[in-house]
């Protein structure tokens, strides 16, 4: 059996009728009958539906957003396609059926479950459009669901893959595909056995692709960005990067658990697993070599920076007198499990325990209201969590400077520390 080759393009490869052409370029010369295409939403559509979910909690007008969305897509399409193209009554079609869905109640009881419903729209539209093209180019693909594909729990917004169901699905309705044509497909959204969309996490597009990958065995993952490949730091952060030619799977995704952009979280385990090579390029440079990571026994020494925006410190202070026990542990991350909230920093002392996590909206009042009754709870938003792998004295001052810090947390490989960002 032919080996398969997965490619995922993310929203900046796919953000305006440039970039669109440019992938069709990538892919002419690239493309194969067992090729897996994984595209997300366009440019920043995932940010504009939120926004939208947004003005629908607070009961605020959001038809214009609505309609400044979908003129962006429409302008697009007009500027590649020809004037009475099939795509036109299709993305008029798309965007009827997310009105349709924004009608529904919206609260706080439901809130994630309605996210994943509205969400999905900014992935099923990209694919349309993209896979059309493809198609008035001669580049011939199939379109495929990804939510008939990859099954989960309802754990809406962080749904847990069911991997052996995905693997029959994929198996029974993929395969046969693609001893024919390549295949398009939407990253990040995935459907619940109820029927109901769930999605993989935020920026979850490469676990997506990951996934296919591992339940098709691929001969290997490319990830297509705007950056030349997996660099130490954020090149829009920092002036001084270094780019990796190649990066052990471990190392990728412990900077990936810190919270570096380049790739999800989740993506790496299901390849590492099964030796699958991820390649990360830039749709900029597309015959560079960009990086590859794979099982590489030589350790990486140079230091690597990743910045996390909009972290919450919270502090838990015991108010009985007594000292912060693996109990208390147990009671705090009992509730932070339920809650499905992730801690990216711990730290305890005598009478308090420090949790730092990303904002996710309504959880922290549910957390305070939970256990407020046991420990005073304070909170700090807005904040950055600064992690330095591999770290020096020197780096760490340099970077620093005379930022004030709330926390700080050093090991021999790893400095953290949560800032307080200084009003722009």
């Amino acid at each position: 059996m032919a080996k398969t080759f997965v490619f995922k393009f993310g929203g900046a490869s796919i953000k305006d009728a440039n970039s669109i052409i440019n992938l069709s370029k990538i892919l002419h010369n690239r493309l194969r009958n067992h090729t897996v295409i994984v595209v997300s939403a366009m440019g920043k559509t995932t940010n504009a539906l939120e926004v939208i979910i947004s003005k629908k909690m607070d009961m605020k007008e959001y038809s214009s957003n609505i309609t400044i969305l979908k003129n962006y897509h429409l302008d697009i399409c007009q500027t590649i396609f020809p004037e009475n193209h099939p795509i036109f009554p299709t993305l008029e079609n798309q965007f009827l059926k997310l009105s349709n869905a924004l009608d529904y109640s919206l609260s706080k009881e439901n809130y994630d479950e309605f996210y994943d419903s509205i969400i999905c729209f900014g992935e099923l539209v990209a694919s349309r459009i993209v896979h059309e093209y493809l198609c008035l180019k001669n580049i011939f693909c199939l379109w495929q669901d990804a939510r008939d594909l990859i099954e989960t729990n309802e754990d809406f917004r962080f749904a847990k893959v069911n991997w052996e169901k995905s693997k029959k699905n994929i198996k029974k309705q993929l395969l046969p595909k693609l001893e024919q044509f390549p295949v398009l497909t939407q990253g990040f959204i995935s459907g619940a056995a109820s029927g109901k969309t769930t999605t993989l996490g935020r920026e979850g597009s490469d676990f997506t692709a990951a996934i296919l990958a591992a339940c098709l065995g691929a001969a290997s993952v490319t990830i297509w960005k705007d950056v030349p490949g997996v660099l130490n730091a954020d090149p829009k952060r920092f002036e001084k990067t270094v780019k990796f030619d190649e990066l052990d799977y471990r190392e990728a995704a412990e900077l990936t658990y810190y919270g570096a952009s380049v790739i999800h979280p989740k993506t790496i385990k299901p390849l590492a697993n099964q030796n699958i090579p991820l390649f990360v390029k830039s749709f900029l440079d597309p015959d560079a070599a960009g990086t590859k990571i794979h099982g590489v026994k030589q350790p990486n020494t140079v230091p690597c920076i990743v910045v996390k925006d909009q972290q919450i410190l919270v502090s838990f202070k015991v108010t009985d007198f007594t000292f912060i026990s693996e109990a208390h542990l147990h009671q705090i991350y009992g509730e932070l499990e339920k809650l499905k909230l992730r801690v990216n920093l711990l730290q305890t002392s005598a009478i308090s325990i420090s949790l730092v996590m990303d904002n996710q909206i309504f959880k922290l009042e549910k957390l305070t209201e939970k256990l407020k009754a046991v420990y005073e709870i304070k909170y700090n938003s807005g904040l950055q969590l600064l992690t330095i792998k591999n770290h020096n004295a020197a780096l760490v001052k340099e970077i620093l400077g005379e930022q004030p810090l709330l926390l700080e947390q050093i090991t021999r490989a790893t400095f953290q520390a949560v800032i307080q960002p200084s009003a722009q």
